[in-house]
């Protein structure tokens, strides 16, 4: 049986992909983590509820590398992060969907080595990525195919002159892909994005950015990332 981790936050709560899974608690050497398990279509699904199990964990003090540990740990060989983003182009409005294939991550990423040499050449499986689009396209569900995902210190929002900064540089910003996608690979783990576009990034337009309209922008996309992710996995050989 080939087993599936997805880890997913504000896009996902309240998804009906969690319906009648299992709850479990894993211990790692970094730390307890919440997690669900069900099996769909013949694959094991491990979900892991980013902000844990009451969706209150900021993500400042998100535990990553409990949590992608324990993918390790249970035999995952493969992991799809969906996370929430802003953009910061006017061509990728609220309610896309971005597969990016590069990410920025110049702030605090974490590693599991920290007392010894090593360095990897961090990046986005592309056959996984390629399989989220091709999800997407079988859907008729619009999708961003390529963008860069640039990763910002938590858990505040940007500031203008940040993003009017970044957006020469990168498509999307949010807080977490790029340290998960790391950690991923030190673990020989093969990672893809899935992001929804849930708000223009501060200054893009001329809005006032508010978490809670965020979180119910996310609602509005959960539909089509629960149809894509049903597909990608009932799609698995």
């Amino acid at each position: 049986m080939m087993a599936l981790g997805i880890i997913g936050g504000t896009s996902l709560f309240g998804t009906k992909l969690l319906d009648n899974m299992e709850e479990r608690e894993a211990t790692t050497a970094y730390g307890p983590v919440y997690l669900l398990v069900t099996t769909i279509s013949a694959h094991e699904i491990v979900f892991i509820p980013r902000h844990g199990k009451d969706r209150n964990i900021p993500p400042h003090r998100i535990n990553y590398k409990a949590n992608m540990r324990v993918f390790k740990d249970l035999g995952v060989d493969e992991v799809i992060g969906v996370t929430s983003v802003g953009s910061v182009k006017r061509a990728i409005p609220p309610r896309s969907l971005v597969v990016p294939h590069d990410y920025i991550g110049l702030f605090s990423i974490l590693t599991y080595y920290d007392n010894e040499i090593v360095h990897i050449t961090p990046g986005l499986d592309e056959s996984l990525r390629k399989r989220l689009i091709e999800a997407a396209q079988a859907l008729h569900i619009d999708i961003v195919e390529h963008g860069v995902y640039f990763q910002t210190l938590s858990p505040r929002l940007e500031t203008k002159a940040e993003i009017n900064l970044i957006k020469d540089y990168a498509d999307i910003v949010g807080m977490n892909m790029a340290t998960e996608a790391t950690l991923a690979t030190e673990l020989g783990l093969r990672y893809a994005n899935l992001s929804t576009v849930d708000n223009y990034a501060h200054g893009i337009v001329d809005e006032q950015l508010e978490y809670k309209d965020i979180v119910a922008a996310a609602a509005q996309s959960r539909l089509d990332v629960e149809k894509v992710l049903l597909k990608v996995i009932k799609d698995t050989a």
